[in-house]
């Protein structure tokens, strides 16, 4: 009879076991195989008397390109037509960085232009004053 709890390790819904290790163990989790979502981990372990404990550990997949959207939110309501902003940039091959299309562009803030008019007005504005006409 084995001292050590045995574990056995499921991913997702699977009756079959990804699977089966005397503890403990140190192993990877190769998620390029995955597809891209939500997936959960699921750990059984049986102790030498044959009493089990499980732990369920959920964790999303992202291998695929990183999606960003300019334009509309989640749940959003909206009416007309909208503009939108999108762009798929992903890792690469991790060996070499690629500075093209690894950034979302992003449109100016309206807060940017209202600063910008004020600034002008006001420079218009000092400009006027400061002049001395002669007549």
């Amino acid at each position: 009879m084995s001292t050590n709890s045995s574990i056995i390790v499921f991913l997702d819904n699977e009756t079959k076991p990804f699977g089966e290790f005397n503890a403990p163990i140190n192993f990877e989790l190769d998620t390029r195989k995955l597809v891209d979502g939500d997936h959960v981990l699921k750990i059984v372990s049986k102790d030498p008397n044959g009493k089990e404990g499980i732990r369920f550990i959920p964790f999303k997949v992202r291998n695929g390109p990183a999606i960003a959207i300019e334009g509309i939110k989640e749940n959003e309501v909206v009416d007309g037509i909208i503009p939108l902003m999108i762009n798929a940039y992903s890792k690469g091959n991790q060996k070499q960085f690629l500075i093209e299309g690894s950034e979302t562009p992003q449109s100016t803030p309206a807060w940017f232009w209202a600063i910008i008019i004020g600034f002008i007005g006001f420079a218009i504005y000092y400009f006027i004053t400061a002049m001395k006409i002669d007549l």
